[in-house]
C-alpha cells in the first residue's frame, strides 16, 4: 500500500457537455452558441483536483463504447493517471445548459447497467489498488445493488486503507453502516438523508453530530455560497467556515473541488481547521471558473487567507 495515493472510485463517470445559450426559452428555439466537452462526473473532477493540488491519485472508472474511449481520451489530456473496467454498454453524456443572462439547466442520462460479471471485475479492481486512501465518489449505476459502496468500503477496510463517502439516496444511507471514515453531504443530500429540513443552527448540529455518530469519523456538509461545516463526534470538534463573495461562472464540480482540498490537507497533516479553510476556498475558486476548469494554486491560497474558520456548532 502507498503512503499517500488515492484511488478515486468512479461508477457511474460521464462526459460533461455544456451547451452556451444567451438565454434559456421555454417552447422556442434555443442557439447554442458555444460547445465544450471534458471528464465529468463526481469521482472524475475529484481525480483532477487531487492531481491539480499535488497528491498522487488513480482514478477506477468502468467505460464502454465511443464516449466511454472519449472520457479517457479526456482524462489522459488531463493527465490523470486511469484505471479502466470495460462495460458493454456506453458511457453516458451529462448535458449543461448555461445561459450567459445567469443559470443552469442540467440533464444527467441514468447511464449504462452494469452486468453480475462487471460488477464483480469492479470489486477485483479495488481489492488491488494499493492506496492509503480510497474516495467512493457519484451515483450508482443500474445494475449494481444499492449496497454497493458498503461492499467496497469493507473490501477497502480490509486492505487497511481508509475509505471515503460522497454520494446521495439510498446508496449514501445504505453506505454509512459501514462506517466510512469521511462523508461529504451537500446540504440538500444531508436533508434528504435525515429524512426533513434543516433550518436552525441547532437543527444542523443535530443530523451532523448523528451521522457523525454512526460513521464514527468526520462529516463535512457542503453549503454553496454560505460555504461549509465540519464535525467529528468522537472528538467533539467542529468548524464552519464561510465562502467569500465572487462571481459565480459555474457550480458544476464545486464541492468535488472542496472534498478533493479537504483530503489532500488531511493527507497533509493539516488541522481540521486548514481542511475546511482550504475545501472552502477552492471550491470557490472552481465556481468562479467555466466549467472543467480548474483554479490556479496561487488563487486558491489567496482566497484562504480570507476565510475565517468558527468553532461549531
Amino acid at each position: 500500500m502507498s503512503p499517500s495515493k488515492t484511488l478515486v472510485v468512479s461508477l457511474n463517470p460521464a462526459i460533461d457537455c455544456e451547451w452556451e445559450v444567451e438565454r434559456i426559452q421555454w417552447e422556442e428555439k434555443n442557439n447554442i452558441l458555444r460547445e465544450r466537452r471534458w471528464a465529468g462526473g463526481k469521482g472524475s473532477n475529484v481525480a483532477r483536483w487531487l492531481r491539480h493540488l499535488g497528491a498522487t491519485a488513480e482514478l477506477l472508472v468502468p467505460l464502454g463504447g465511443d464516449t466511454g474511449k472519449e472520457l479517457a481520451q479526456h482524462l489522459a489530456a488531463a493527465k490523470v493517471r486511469t484505471r479502466v473496467v470495460p462495460l458493454n454498454e456506453p458511457t453516458r453524456v451529462n448535458v449543461i445548459v448555461t445561459s450567459r443572462e445567469g443559470g443552469q439547466m442540467r440533464f444527467n442520462p441514468l447511464g449504462p447497467t452494469i452486468s453480475a460479471t462487471e460488477w464483480r471485475h469492479i470489486i477485483e479492481a479495488v481489492k488491488t489498488c494499493h492506496a492509503s486512501t480510497v474516495i467512493f465518489s457519484g451515483a450508482l449505476p443500474r445494475g449494481v445493488p444499492m449496497h454497493a459502496y458498503a461492499r467496497l468500503i469493507e473490501v477497502v477496510r480490509k486492505l487497511g486503507a481508509e475509505p471515503i463517502l460522497d454520494c446521495d439516496g439510498p446508496a449514501f444511507a445504505a453506505a454509512v453502516g459501514a462506517q466510512p471514515v469521511l462523508v461529504k453531504p451537500n446540504e440538500h443530500e444531508l436533508e434528504r438523508w435525515w429524512g426533513k429540513r434543516i433550518r436552525t443552527r441547532r437543527e444542523w448540529f443535530a443530523a451532523v453530530s448523528k451521522l457523525s455518530e454512526m460513521t464514527g469519523g468526520w462529516v463535512i456538509v457542503s453549503r454553496g455560497s454560505q460555504g461549509a461545516l465540519i464535525w467529528d463526534s468522537q472528538s467533539r470538534s467542529g468548524f464552519s467556515a464561510r465562502a467569500p463573495k465572487i462571481k459565480i461562472r459555474n457550480t458544476v464540480g464545486a464541492g468535488d473541488a472542496l472534498l478533493s482540498a479537504i483530503v489532500r490537507r488531511k493527507q497533509m497533516n493539516s488541522d481540521p481547521e486548514e481542511w475546511l479553510r482550504w475545501g472552502v476556498a477552492t471550491g470557490t475558486a472552481a465556481a468562479s471558473c467555466e466549467g472543467g476548469a480548474l483554479a490556479k494554486v496561487d488563487a486558491i491560497r489567496k482566497l484562504a487567507r480570507q476565510i475565517r474558520v468558527t468553532p461549531f456548532p
